[in-house]
């Protein structure tokens, strides 16, 4: 799939040396057709990393599609230039008047704070609102998962006694939905966080189902009844290295931290982690982007309600 970037954006050289078909956005607008548009909201701290990622993960398709970068207004990010925000991200003010065919909305490190306490919380209810009228579809991953299930739901978040952290077993739990087409009996996802949704509650709310889950890391798949709206607790989106730079770094800041679970070869940190769910995390976005976006959004943008 072409995905239509600007062409200084430092992903675009990252995704071509994996032979990952990049479109600039001049030559996309050379083109008679309509590409979808999908709105990524990126609330991790690395956001060149975290645009990488996502991005890969949407080219898994013959489908074009138009990014466009959503920030929070409301809160400065302390580890990513200046110069890229102000280049290639747009506040909320300025896309509220457009609509959008998808949404990617990511994780963030606040899953310890309450929901009331993150700074920018009005402003992300504020984007949650708006996609209901504006956004066709939303795909939420982790924090920003949890953040949505709240906000429409009541869905609480528990801490949890241990992080879960590490690359775990899933089940899919229901095999005809469309998002879990392809997918393995037994496949393969990341996670890292200190907090879950039970499925006992989930349960209780008529307008959800759970696709997929883990034994050990539990809830992993989220759709509401009508198909437009998806929640993912895991990180298919991760690089083969993410987990391992997450436990250095607290490693050297000293804090406790066990080894990532089935991560490293025989659990040896000194050795290189395989990457076991690289071909799951496309399926599924992949899924969503022809399913849920593609097939059912209409073609006049416009109308999107």
């Amino acid at each position: 799939m072409p995905i239509n970037i600007d062409n200084e954006l430092p992903a675009r050289k990252f995704l071509e040396q994996e032979n990952i078909f990049v479109m600039t956005k001049q030559r996309a607008e050379s083109q008679d057709i309509r590409p979808l548009r999908i709105l990524f909201l990126n609330l991790m701290p690395k956001k060149i990393e975290t645009e990488t990622q996502i991005l890969r993960l949407l080219s898994n398709s013959p489908i074009q599609v138009d990014i466009e970068f959503l920030q929070m207004a409301s809160h400065v990010s302390k580890t990513t230039p200046m110069e890229h925000m102000i280049k290639f991200y747009k506040t909320f003010d300025m896309v509220r008047d457009e609509k959008f065919d998808g949404m990617i909305v990511t994780g963030a490190p606040v899953e310890q704070m309450p929901f009331e306490e993150v700074d920018y919380w009005d402003e992300l209810c504020r984007v949650f609102d708006w996609a209901q009228t504006h956004v066709y579809s939303t795909f939420n991953i982790c924090w920003g998962a949890q953040a949505a299930l709240y906000h429409k739901y009541g869905l609480k978040k528990y801490t949890l006694d241990k992080k879960v952290f590490g690359v775990f077993e899933h089940e899919p739990l229901d095999l005809i939905h469309p998002l879990m087409r392809g997918i393995d009996d037994v496949f393969y996802v990341p996670h890292s966080r200190h907090t879950e949704i039970k499925m006992s509650d989930i349960a209780k709310i008529a307008d959800l189902q759970i696709l997929s889950y883990s034994k050990k890391a539990g809830v992993h798949l989220i759709s509401d009844m009508e198909c437009r709206n998806f929640y993912s607790m895991g990180h298919s989106e991760y690089d083969a290295n993410t987990l391992a730079n997450e436990y250095f770094r607290d490693k050297e800041k000293g804090l406790d931290i066990d080894v990532p679970y089935n991560y490293f070869p025989d659990d040896d940190p000194t050795r290189e982690p395989m990457i076991t769910w690289r071909s799951t995390g496309s399926l599924i976005f992949t899924n969503w982007l022809n399913y849920f976006v593609y097939q059912q959004t209409p073609y006049e943008i416009t109308s999107i309600c």
